[in-house]
């Protein structure tokens, strides 16, 4: 019998409390916070990843996407929509069928936002999200945009989903003597406003992702892991390679955002070096696949 064995049951025999032995316990066993989310077979795709592939033939791309071991789909709104020509209805039979759910969608929260979201809530989908703002002139554009945050929030909470924003790196570079980032999160209501975290963005700029982990816990609901190439220059914006490959400590990461909240695991990826989009895609795949932290 191993010392951790003898020492568990010494510890459980004088525990009382069932609260008390599920904490020793954990700790003896070095709890790990992804391994309660599955995170392996939980894993998801945004499919802005195959933006070329996917317009041509959206049914025949997803199938593939499928017997990649995907069983989540993040969605964004092309000219098809995010539905890709279907209608939501459409779309949620087609992930059913292929075994995947469609979780979220990147869209335009200014074009009617009400009926995104009205359909969002229909096929069971758990949020809409604000992909991109852009760099701004000066600090009070960003306090703007909080409060439009917070308004979507409230149309997703009556629709009985939840609305985020994903960051790119310019919220992480001081304007006004403020980072646009804080000013996001520390202007829109937890409550109704979620965040997710693009790991590549926040490394492009200089930052480190567990310190924003740990600064606003259960703020960031969801996160895109997207890996960035070895040595890149830090001026070098383009330069998302397959994962594993780069040189991103996702294990580090991914276990620190597991246990501040983070709840979903996209994949993306926006280069192509020497690779297809859907090589790409199946490569990063078997990453999560066999993913441990």
């Amino acid at each position: 019998m191993s010392y951790q064995r003898r020492e568990f049951i010494k510890l459980s025999a004088t525990l009382g409390s069932g609260l008390l032995l599920t904490s020793v316990a954990n700790k003896i066993s070095g709890c790990n916070p992804l391994s309660k989310l599955n995170v392996n077979k939980n894993f998801g795709l945004q499919l802005y990843t195959l933006r070329d592939d996917l317009p041509k033939d959206p049914r025949g791309v997803l199938t593939q996407v499928a017997s990649y071991g995907y069983k989540q789909i993040e969605s964004f709104e092309g000219a098809k929509g995010m539905f890709w020509g279907m209608k939501n209805t459409e779309f949620k039979k087609l992930m059913d069928d292929l075994g995947m759910k469609i979780v979220s969608s990147h869209c335009n929260i200014n074009q009617d936002f009400d009926r995104k979201a009205a359909e969002a809530a229909e096929i069971g989908m758990n949020y809409l999200i604000c992909p991109y703002l852009g760099p701004q002139k000066n600090i009070d554009e960003f306090k703007k945009f909080a409060e439009t945050f917070n308004q979507r929030g409230e149309v997703c909470k009556k629709n009985g989903i939840r609305f985020a924003y994903h960051n790119h790196d310019y919220g992480f570079i001081p304007l006004d003597g403020q980072l646009p980032q804080d000013v996001m999160m520390q202007g829109t209501n937890k409550d109704t406003v979620d965040f997710e975290m693009d790991i590549y963005w926040v490394v492009t700029a200089g930052h480190d992702p567990i310190q924003w982990f740990e600064k606003y816990p259960g703020r960031f609901k969801l996160s895109h892991i997207k890996d960035r190439k070895k040595n890149a220059a830090a001026t070098d914006r383009d330069a998302s390679v397959v994962l594993g490959t780069g040189s991103i400590d996702f294990k580090k990461i991914l276990k620190d955002g597991a246990k501040n909240g983070v709840r979903y695991f996209i994949v993306e990826q926006e280069a192509y070096e020497n690779t297809t989009p859907l090589a790409a895609a199946k490569a990063d795949a078997e990453y999560m696949k066999n993913f441990t932290a």
